[in-house]
């Protein structure tokens, strides 16, 4: 028999719904009068699905910086709004909360953390663990289907299975699908359309097809979307060439910040790239100068200008240009020296959509953030109901800062849900 009456009701069991849901539950007076502490509800018979795949299995708990100001800087869209947040509830205190809770973390060099057992498994088992450990009721394979704000407080819940239940706080935590939106929107709140995030692009005619594996490391990639006005967006870092395009964390936080001018110019657009890894003009022919006067005898398809040149990257820039690789550098005229530089520093590609498989991971919208108090996670337009999330207008970049929030907002959510009492 499920109960008719409890004093919190989680809509989501993912991580922010089970960090909310394990706070609430710890905190002093989340149940009064015989109530139910804490029930989350999952439509799927899989908890925590999104964190066991995620990472390639070992899931991206949470990023190493450190400093709030700087971590709101991996934020396309809520970024500003998430100072105040993080300022309480940030990476240090993730990592902290994980290992009073027995599940250490381990830093890579490129600053994303993940469990030491290097399995996702185990970011679930704690979770589940803690839940548990706190009195936290969890319904699988049931959803929410309806919820009514009631004249004297709370709320009316229609579950999936036509169970009815009361609830004194609701705290919706569904990530993007549209069945939190619908919720959300009947209780008075405004949804930004959400568009995808972090994915890859696809290349005109793919002129780069044959250099499929290469990495370069760093590219700097400068995209101008089409249509009126053109949108200009500029980021650094490694880039992966791929059979259908380009990919690699730069691409994914280039569309991240590039979202919603992309989705508003049909994913078209000019991609000027440069291989040189932001070396100036003046740099690259001194450079020229060095390997015609110290490289002399050497063909230009044995001497690349630089060791971190992709050999295959730079034999398919001279046969594009209709340059004769095996002359020798002392040999290498102006002309084809000008245009194997303009090339270094700025090959252009026409995008011509999204990658083909649908890989992003998150979308770009949700709860418009003016409507919700991000202090505490709760409305301003429904007393007793509490956002946290993907559900919120709210996307970071790749690299951990995604559950970054969702830890950060679930954790306020149920410290401010469990200092009201009941």
């Amino acid at each position: 028999m499920l109960p008719s009456q409890v004093s919190l009701v989680v809509a989501g069991g993912g991580p922010a719904g089970f960090m909310a849901a394990i706070t609430a539950a710890e905190g002093p007076g989340a149940a009064a009068g015989g109530e139910a502490a804490v029930v989350v509800l999952e439509s799927t018979p899989e908890p925590l699905h999104k964190v066991l795949i995620s990472g390639g299995g070992r899931c991206n708990v949470t990023h190493a910086c450190w400093d709030p100001v700087a971590l709101v800087g991996h934020y396309p869209r809520g970024g500003r709004a998430l100072r105040g947040p993080f300022s309480r509830f940030a990476t240090a205190e993730s990592v902290a909360w994980f290992e009073r809770r027995g599940l250490a973390l381990v830093q890579e060099p490129d600053g994303r953390m993940f469990p030491s057992s290097q399995r996702s498994s185990s970011v679930v088992d704690t979770l589940r663990r803690e839940a548990a450990r706190a009195g936290v009721l969890l319904l699988t394979s049931e959803a929410l289907q309806a919820a009514e704000a009631l004249p004297g407080g709370g709320f009316q819940l229609r579950l999936r299975s036509g169970t009815l239940m009361r609830t004194t706080r609701l705290l919706l935590a569904t990530g993007s699908h549209p069945s939190g939106h619908r919720l959300a929107v009947g209780l008075g709140h405004t949804v930004v359309p959400p568009v995808p995030s972090l994915f890859t692009l696809r290349l005109v005619d793919h002129p780069l097809v044959d250099l499929a594996g290469v990495v370069m490391d760093p590219a700097e990639l400068e995209l101008m979307t089409a249509g009126a006005p053109p949108r200009r967006h500029r980021q650094s870092g490694p880039l992966l060439i791929t059979h259908w395009g380009l990919s690699g964390p730069t691409v994914l936080r280039l569309t991240a910040f590039a979202a919603r001018d992309l989705k508003q110019a049909g994913y078209r657009g000019q991609l000027r790239v440069d291989w040189s890894g932001g070396r100036s003009l003046q740099q690259l022919q001194e450079l020229f100068a060095e390997l015609r006067r110290d490289q002399a005898r050497k063909q230009l398809t044995n001497a690349r200008p630089w060791p971190e040149l992709s050999r295959r990257l730079w034999l398919h820039l001279l046969e594009r240009l209709g340059v004769d690789g095996e002359q020798r550098w002392a040999d290498l005229g102006r002309g084809p020296q000008e245009a194997l530089i303009e090339a270094l520093r700025a090959s252009r590609y026409a995008v011509a959509g999204r990658g083909p498989f649908g890989e992003e991971f998150v979308t770009a919208g949700g709860i418009a953030l003016g409507e919700v108090n991000l202090a505490t996670m709760e409305s301003r337009r429904q007393p007793g109901l509490y956002l946290a999330g993907e559900i919120l207008d709210v996307d970071g970049v790749t690299g951990g800062f995604n559950f970054q929030h969702c830890w950060s907002s679930g954790w306020l959510a149920g410290q401010a849900i469990a200092a009201a009492g009941p």
